[in-house]
């Protein structure tokens, strides 16, 4: 199956959700137009009130749309933007992803992923008991973070449902995400 977007979203306040959207508009450098976590520097209050000054490695949020199926037979419903991402995918395994991997969306729009997203309270603000669901163990008991990755932009362009994703991973050695 050919890696596609099945859906997009952005919102210009700081809520967990996000609007799903027809298409959203990604800038260079800085993160999707309009978006409340758009910007060179950190965007997510947390990051802001540790140190402001921190580059925005968050520019960009994706999921994968099975994690959804996962969480849907654990009895959750979540769909693409409940989760706050920007853009959720299906057919590419996100989280084994390399740091540096680039995914071209749509035409234009190029994303290097940076690392994993952090899954926080809110999540269980938004489900009870969907936090855990997002989080596992490795066999050694390391935890898994499965909410996500995060990225930046490196060339801007538009992304909408039913766009193809080609990935490029980066040289060798590959560096596993750790959670940014």
């Amino acid at each position: 199956m050919t890696p596609t977007v099945v859906g997009v979203a952005s919102d210009g306040t700081h809520r967990f959700s996000k609007e799903p959207r027809r298409v959203i508009r990604l800038l260079a450098g800085l993160g999707v137009e309009g978006d409340a976590h758009a910007g060179v520097t950190v965007q997510h209050r947390s990051r802001v009130r540790a140190d402001p000054t921190q580059p925005n490695l968050r520019q960009l949020h994706l999921i994968h749309a099975e994690l959804f199926d996962e969480v849907a037979r654990q009895g959750f419903t979540v769909a693409p933007a409940d989760l706050g991402e920007n853009v959720t995918t299906r057919g590419l395994d996100l989280l084994a992803l390399p740091r540096g991997t680039r995914l071209y969306l749509g035409k234009d729009a190029v994303v290097e992923v940076t690392g994993l997203r952090n899954p926080c309270a809110q999540i269980d603000a938004f489900q009870p008991g969907l936090l855990r669901a997002v989080l596992d163990e490795d066999g050694t008991g390391t935890p898994v973070f499965k909410a996500g990755i995060m990225g930046v932009i490196v060339q801007g362009g538009e992304v909408r449902p039913g766009d193809d994703i080609a990935v490029e991973w980066p040289p060798e050695p590959h560096e596993a995400l750790k959670w940014v």
